[in-house]
């Protein structure tokens, strides 16, 4: 049976501090932007954010396993807090480099906190997720679910923290959404089970790398996945609009914002993709996962193709990375099913942060070439390309995934 309750109240939190997190994504690239940081010090404003969401998935799995999810989903949303208003508390006389290293200390708290908290609310989605013959159909739905809302919140929160910086400030934005997630932090202490996500048996530390096979080239193509993504879109896009097309901050964060929208959108979606059950959903996964994998590719370098060569560059930018949207939305949400699905209950929250901690490293190495290679050749195709090579090695990798080198052989039997 599903626990629809507590189901409600993972998203409600996750759905809370995912709009908090895009809008402060927003408000401090563009408030450092209109400060005149470089593209090379934006990346590096969020370089410990992403570095510190490599530690966290992997320790935080492993303090879900031990003391419970609900532990690290608290943990979670009151960090962020604490940097939201760290973050306030900033010093405009400050030199640049004080700023930068100041900001990219608050920015390593929120890092912790979004990675503790997308750990916990993921996870628990196995835990809540209806049993028996439907279980598969069940996990797939509610996991594209919570991750296409998320990121469609996300996208809103973009969109937020453009329409914050350009109406009450900085500073003022920032105690806004610590009040907003203070209230939410409530409204959820009280109703989450105390032992969700704790297991029986209590993992040791040296357990923390995967010996599943499935579940380490899941991993690695995650890392290239998103960094694929991260590359054009962390520091690169966002200026490139501000500078080369002269669009004004709140229509950088509307672009921006209905892109990840969309995004999301699809990400909901996808389950109407695979109607079958158990051994062939996780089989037909694999397989839907290696084709939009290439479609990617496709994509990305055909993008690149049309900005180096100034073909309809608005069209080109705007139309062309909204289809890349769609298609990586169905990559990422095909990825996060088979992660799942190769788990078993035991160890959920281990395989989970494991596989997050990957997608935290890519994100980290993507957010550095965006502004390093931004920063050396000034040209969006550059960054297009070096993301084609890196989705690239993505799908490859999908072409070693075997449904027996990791699924849950439970599951199957059910």
């Amino acid at each position: 049976m599903s626990d629809l309750k507590g189901y409600s109240l993972v998203t409600a939190a996750y759905w809370g501090f995912t709009l908090t997190d895009g809008a402060l994504r927003m408000l401090v690239l563009l408030h450092f932007h209109k400060l005149g940081f470089s593209p090379v010090q934006l990346a590096f404003l969020f370089l410990l954010y992403e570095f510190c969401g490599v530690i966290t998935n992997l320790v935080g799995g492993w303090i879900g396993a031990r003391f419970g999810l609900r532990l690290t989903l608290y943990l979670g949303l009151t960090t962020q807090i604490i940097s939201l208003i760290l973050l306030a508390l900033i010093n405009p006389a400050w030199s640049v480099a004080i700023s930068v290293a100041y900001v990219m200390g608050a920015q390593a708290l929120s890092g912790v906190a979004k990675d503790l908290t997308k750990m916990s609310s993921k996870s628990a989605v196995k835990l809540l997720a209806p049993e028996g013959e439907n279980h598969e159909q069940g996990l797939f739905k509610w996991v594209a679910i919570l991750t296409g809302s998320k990121n469609t919140l996300k996208g809103v929160g973009f969109f937020i923290g453009g329409l914050l910086l350009s109406t009450i400030g900085f500073n003022y934005s920032l105690y806004a959404m610590a009040g907003f997630l203070g209230v939410i932090l409530l409204l959820v202490a009280v109703g989450l089970r105390t032992d969700m996500g704790r297991t029986r048996v209590k993992p040791k530390f040296t357990q923390l790398f995967s010996k599943n096979q499935a579940i380490n080239r899941l991993s690695i193509a995650r890392f290239f996945l998103f960094a694929s993504r991260d590359i054009w879109f962390v520091v690169a896009l966002p200026v490139f609009l501000a500078e080369t097309l002269n669009w004004s901050f709140d229509k950088v964060g509307g672009f921006m914002a209905a892109w990840v929208i969309g995004y999301g959108i699809v990400q909901a979606i996808v389950p109407s993709f695979s109607k079958s059950k158990t051994r062939q959903g996780a089989a037909l996964g694999i397989y839907l996962s290696r084709i939009w994998g290439l479609l990617l590719f496709v994509v990305t370098a055909g993008i690149g193709l049309a900005v180096a060569l100034d073909f309809h560059i608005i069209w080109a930018v705007v139309g062309g990375l909204g289809l890349f949207g769609v298609v990586f939305a169905i990559n990422s949400s095909l990825h996060s099913f088979l992660i799942l699905a190769f788990s078993d209950t035991e160890k959920i929250a281990l395989n989970v942060g494991f596989y997050y901690m990957a997608n935290a490293v890519g994100r980290l190495v993507g957010t550095l070439l965006s502004g390093l290679t931004y920063y050396l050749y000034k040209d969006l195709s550059v960054c297009l390309w070096v993301s084609a090579a890196f989705v690239l090695a993505a799908a490859i990798l999908t072409f070693t995934l075997k449904v027996e080198q990791g699924y849950d052989r439970e599951a199957v039997a059910t």
